[in-house]
């Protein structure tokens, strides 16, 4: 399976390097990528019995949208949805657990593995669970393709906003943009 499989239509990521960044008040996110021009732009709606994100590009034009699967779900699945076509194309489904969360990123018909965010360090994100002192450690994830083969990294950056590098070494298999989404989508539900 290709990562041409997942593309959202209007939209088209091809660089290797991303910075994703957080609004100081709200879950309202910016994604740039290495030369700095905005590539996308995501926000969690307020007020919703299912949690909504809306994407829009550069400029300004809705791309996809991820929705919850069930009401208040915090360890669960997330379908992104292409604006265009209406049509799911890939699944967000949340693993969590004390020692860190692992992000499954599957195909919406056959649940075919794609891709997986996991936390890099577990004995931090434990501590992270046990006291908010440890809080402001960054949080950093591991990109794999279905094989457990290292794609990428998402770093969070120590700041008064978060703030993610986010680096895909070989994305021949992963595609970029469920990958970019879900680094917003993550630091939104786990209140990162």
């Amino acid at each position: 399976m290709s990562a041409a499989t997942h593309q959202i239509r209007g939209l088209e990521l091809d660089d290797d390097q991303y910075e994703i960044e957080q609004a100081l008040v709200r879950n309202k996110y910016v994604a740039r990528n290495s030369t700095g021009d905005v590539v996308l732009r995501g926000s969690q709606k307020r007020l919703k019995l299912k949690e909504q994100f809306p994407f829009e590009d550069s400029d300004g034009t809705d791309v996809f949208e991820v929705k919850a699967d069930s009401i208040a779900d915090v360890a669960g699945e997330y379908a992104l949805i292409d604006s265009q076509t209406g049509e799911r194309v890939v699944v967000l489904d949340n693993q969590w657990s004390w020692m860190g969360d692992q992000w499954k990123i599957r195909d919406p018909t056959t649940e075919a593995l794609i891709a997986v965010i996991e936390t890099q360090n577990r004995a931090v994100e434990f501590l992270r669970h046990l006291h908010s002192v440890f809080g402001f450690v960054p949080h950093a994830y591991e990109i794999s393709d279905p094989r457990g083969n290292h794609v990428g990294t998402i770093e969070g950056q120590l700041g008064l906003k978060d703030r993610y590098d986010v680096e895909i070494e070989d994305a021949s298999e992963v595609p970029r943009e469920p990958v970019i989404a879900a680094a917003m989508v993550i630091d939104a539900i786990e209140g990162n």
